[in-house]
């Protein structure tokens, strides 16, 4: 990767040539804008200083309630956050995937491969409202959807979450999945349940039930090392400020489809005007504005907006 130095010390010389009468212009343009993009990664890093933030991320999307609506957006959100891995040339493994019976996801878990990504990535979690005309209402009305997205760092090797056997159920199933016939005639399929916490993850990636009650675990250490830091983030909040937790009605961000096209986050109150851009993973002035008001601690709390109707 070009570094500021580097960058630095080519625009310098473009400039000079362009001093002696050199036609540079569409270079130096083209230098500048590179300049401008390698500096604001910068100061993305630079905010990404939190023990996790290196980490590989695991997320999970849930449908809200109203059936193959939600189903269907959950899946839309799936999709965009595909894209946004594939722009970023980071990698994904899709975890668990259970479709919905008409159209979409009832929940989708996958880990995103890449450097930063949980720090980037928990960004996005929350809840997502969508707005549009449905592609399933005969009568065309504009219907209203929601999905929730967590998101987790992968816990690194050092780091050891220790679970009772006595506490953890495991049920084995088939898969529902793509896979072919083995994967399908077969209780290859995990689904881990933590008796203490309710906290349940599954796992149907793999043909094979070892491989998959691994990787169920180490989603669920993941879920259970986050669950322990937020308890330890909410007694500090009794000293410090209430924290509002993520919930139906509280959603982060609007995608309008209809009867005007918007995306707004409501934390930052940035939009653009371009949803079909940002479903197609374009989301990191989303991010960066996030990251940016969460260190000049100017996010505000999640809602609706008046404008969104």
């Amino acid at each position: 990767m070009v570094n500021v130095r580097t960058q630095t010390d080519d625009l310098a010389v473009l400039i000079e040539w362009a001093r002696q009468g050199e036609d540079v212009t569409a270079d130096l343009a083209k230098g500048l804008t590179a300049y401008a993009a390698l500096i604001e990664a910068g100061e993305v890093r630079t905010m990404l200083s939190g023990e996790m933030d290196a980490r590989n991320a695991i997320i999970t999307i849930h449908p809200g309630a109203g059936g193959t609506e939600s189903q269907d957006w959950a899946e839309m959100l799936m999709r965009m956050f595909v894209r946004w891995t594939e722009r970023r040339g980071f990698k994904r493994e899709v975890v668990d995937l259970q479709p919905g019976e008409e159209a979409g996801i009832k929940s989708a878990t996958l880990t995103i491969f890449g450097e930063y990504a949980y720090g980037l990535l928990a960004a996005e979690a929350g809840v997502h409202r969508l707005v549009r005309i449905s592609p399933f209402d005969q009568a065309a009305r504009r219907h209203t959807s929601f999905a929730s997205v967590y998101v987790w760092p992968e816990l690194p090797d050092d780091i050891d979450v220790e679970i009772d056997d006595k506490d953890l159920r495991v049920d084995t199933f088939r898969s529902s999945g793509a896979g072919g016939q083995h994967i399908n005639v077969t209780d290859s399929a995990v689904r881990l349940t933590h008796l203490p916490t309710g906290i349940v993850v599954s796992c149907q990636n793999e043909r094979s039930q070892h491989k998959n009650r691994a990787s169920a675990m180490k989603v669920l250490k993941a879920r259970l090392y986050d669950l322990k830091r937020k308890e330890q983030d909410a007694k500090l909040a009794q000293i410090g400020g209430e924290k509002k937790e993520i919930a139906f009605g509280s959603q982060i961000r609007s995608y309008v489809l209809a009867p005007y096209q918007m995306v707004k986050d409501h934390r930052t109150k940035y939009q653009v005007g371009d949803p079909d851009r940002v479903l197609d993973g374009d989301l990191d002035e989303f991010i960066r504005a996030y990251l940016l008001n969460k260190a000049a601690g100017k996010l505000t709390v999640a809602g609706a907006d008046d404008d969104e109707d």
